[in-house]
């Protein structure tokens, strides 16, 4: 991998991480464009997790007060959702992260129709929140147990590239009478969890020598700071727009974007 290719992917990577459109997705779409599938499954889901990595750090940065809240006052009802809703997407990654390595490896994403798949599942779910958004007399200010439950499941989903994290959460929130700035702070404070999980379980990997880096350093640094600095206006511009205006013209994105890979990728 080139440092322009990094610097490109970071840049998508740190786009569309707080977008309901995928990162995974777009970030599979254009390994394949860029010819890297042959870079080595572990080197790319090492590039993969660095970027994502980035971008936890563009939260930290947007959400201090949030997250500094939290740790003032660890005991707290926002703190016990975050980690109900972390449970889902932990027990799927153990259970499943052998099978989607290897899916990775075979090129299974690549070209074929279950990428097309997931873009239009994360499409069909940001319809339905926005649907049931519409009919909430009075939205809530605030996440519950239960909120909490459905929201990690739906996390737990996007475990597979094409299911948007950030859109898969969304939803969850809005189809529950959540606050639509409650919902992003809570999908975007969910999402350090999850990314930090990610990159803990490819440390593991590296240092018992089941993985190799497969991945020069200077693109895997080139693209993280990328992803961060990309990553930190995205997440203003997005908790904006969530706040602002609907997910139907993410909905539409993703779903054309689904049918074109669909067809255009045999």
């Amino acid at each position: 991998m080139r440092i322009i290719e990094a610097v490109i992917l970071g840049a998508v990577q740190g786009i569309t991480e707080f977008l309901p459109v995928s990162s995974s997705g777009h970030l599979a779409l254009l390994q394949k464009i860029f010819g890297l599938s042959g870079e080595g499954t572990q080197g790319a889901l090492l590039f993969d997790t660095m970027v994502h990595a980035g971008t936890a750090i563009a939260v930290f940065i947007v959400l201090w007060k949030d997250i500094w809240a939290l740790l003032k006052k660890p005991v707290q009802p926002l703190a016990g959702c975050l980690i109900i809703a972390t449970v889902p997407a932990t027990v799927a990654a153990l259970l499943f992260k052998d099978r989607i390595e290897a899916v990775f490896a075979s090129g299974l994403f690549f070209g074929m129709p279950f990428l097309a798949a997931a873009f239009l599942f994360t499409s069909l779910l940001l319809v339905i929140a926005e649907a049931l958004s519409r009919k909430q007399e009075r939205a809530r200010d605030h996440v519950n147990a239960m909120d909490a439950v459905i929201i990690g499941c739906l996390q737990a989903a996007a475990i597979i590239p094409g299911v948007s994290r950030s859109g898969a959460t969304l939803s969850g929130a809005l189809s529950r009478r959540i606050d639509r700035d409650a919902a992003a702070r809570f999908s975007f404070l969910l999402s350090i969890p999850a990314i930090l999980g990610a990159l803990s379980l490819q440390v593991i990997d590296m240092a018992s020598g089941k993985a190799e880096a497969g991945i020069d350093a200077a693109p895997l640094a080139a693209g993280t700071l990328v992803a961060a600095v990309v990553g930190f206006f995205s997440i203003k511009l997005m908790l904006k727009v969530v706040r602002e205006r609907q997910l139907w013209g993410f909905a539409v994105y993703t779903g054309i974007l689904g049918a074109a890979t669909l067809i255009l990728w045999k």
